[in-house]
């Protein structure tokens, strides 16, 4: 583990934990994370709470673990939501292609505005691929 890429060692059951808590906004104890996620003893939940602390993620906090450093590759917090940054790009492309499908409209459908409504279409589409895909890889 190295301290200066503490995101690379964000995988599997340590990046459910580091999850869970950014969900929390709080701090919280071991037994805690075992229940929320799971886990078959709350010593696999310090363990993957160390591994977070040691890297700097995580401090210790009121008789629990708290975030100290906030790492999302694909993701935005709002409040206590994750949310990938995708999602936004995906409402704002399908937003666009509405108007240019509804108000933008010309009588007369022109090569320029087919090739502007596939463009808007295809990103459209792109965006809302990788939303779910992240979505589903994340969990979020």
């Amino acid at each position: 583990m190295t301290a200066d890429k503490p995101e690379s060692m964000l995988k599997g059951t340590t990046l459910e934990v580091y999850r869970f808590l950014l969900k929390s906004n709080k701090p919280v104890g071991a037994r805690e994370v075992q229940k929320a996620l799971d886990l078959s003893t709350p010593s696999l939940a310090v363990y993957h709470l160390s591994k977070l602390e040691d890297v700097g993620l995580l401090k210790r906090e009121d008789g629990g673990y708290a975030i100290n450093k906030v790492v999302l590759e694909d993701g935005i917090k709002i409040s206590r939501f994750l949310i990938p940054r995708f999602l936004f790009y995906a409402i704002f492309s399908v937003l666009l292609l509405v108007t240019e499908l509804t108000v933008l409209r010309p009588p007369v459908v022109t090569g320029e505005y087919f090739f502007a409504t596939t463009g808007t279409f295809i990103c459209a589409l792109a965006f809302c691929y990788e939303t779910a895909r992240v979505w589903n890889k994340g969990g979020f």
